[in-house]
């Protein structure tokens, strides 16, 4: 074992000693409960606390530190966004019969967060552990275009014939997707697979997440107009309803 792989061991032993204590440890029952070095335990809790791993309550105390809050908080906040969205995936799958997913971004990607499955045979895919490339994704346009997702760097990968690869191209269709509300793939991800996507906005103008909705080219490629207004009222909507739900719960 490397000494550097030697040192992140221990330093996983020690988080995970104080993550799962009932409550917070001092610095001796750690010492006491991992048979480390005194001057060890001191550098690996110290790193830890920096690096906001760990932290420290009045008495000195240590206790998970600030990014398992933030971690725990961010994925509070997406199951409630999922709840909430649930009437408007609904609603759509009703007025379309296609598959209608939820997505929100995550570093440089979309998540699937929620999905309504599509009444067609053909077209019932579930999304939620597929990987699609952002930029041949109708959701994903919409998080570049929105600046929910950073753009991505040189040549794209290309999917199909119809992928945009080219970040000018890329670029050339975002302002497109601003102008009209929504985003639409033909073709781009998968041969005969459209998408059509809408931003969720936050109160303050900003995206977060978006509806969308896929289903074979057969079915979309005359819809996308009709489909994409339907999408942008529905988020519209949803946008509203998150909005006073963040005010109802935000202390007077």
């Amino acid at each position: 074992m490397s000494h550097g792989t030697q040192s992140i061991d221990r330093a996983a032993e020690v988080l995970a000693l104080v993550v799962r204590a009932e409550e917070p440890v001092t610095y001796t029952q750690v010492v006491e409960r991992t048979d480390l070095a005194r001057s060890t335990v001191s550098r690996m809790l110290q790193a830890l606390e920096r690096n906001g791993l760990l932290e420290r309550d009045r008495d000195g105390r240590f206790r998970g530190g600030a990014l398992f809050a933030q971690y725990a908080a961010r994925f509070d906040r997406v199951e409630a966004l999922a709840a909430a969205a649930e009437p408007t995936l609904e609603r759509v799958g009703e007025e379309t019969g296609e598959t209608v997913n939820l997505g929100v971004a995550s570093g440089d990607t979309v998540l699937h967060v929620a999905q309504v499955d599509s009444s067609f045979v053909l077209g019932a895919t579930n999304w939620v552990d597929v990987n699609v490339p952002p930029h041949c994704s109708a959701l994903g346009k919409v998080m570049y275009a929105f600046d929910a997702l950073p753009m991505p760097r040189g040549r794209l990968e290309e999917r199909t014939s119809h992928t945009l690869t080219s970040l000018k191209a890329l670029k050339q269709d975002l302002e497109t997707v601003r102008e009209l509300g929504y985003a639409v793939t033909r073709s781009e991800f998968e041969e005969g697979l459209d998408a059509i996507a809408a931003p969720i906005q936050n109160p303050d103008g900003s995206v977060h997440a978006a509806i969308g909705i896929s289903g074979p080219s057969l079915r979309l490629a005359d819809e996308d107009r009709r489909l994409g207004k339907l999408l942008v009222e529905e988020a519209a909507v949803l946008s509203k309803v998150l909005t006073r739900r963040l005010r109802k719960n935000l202390p007077h």
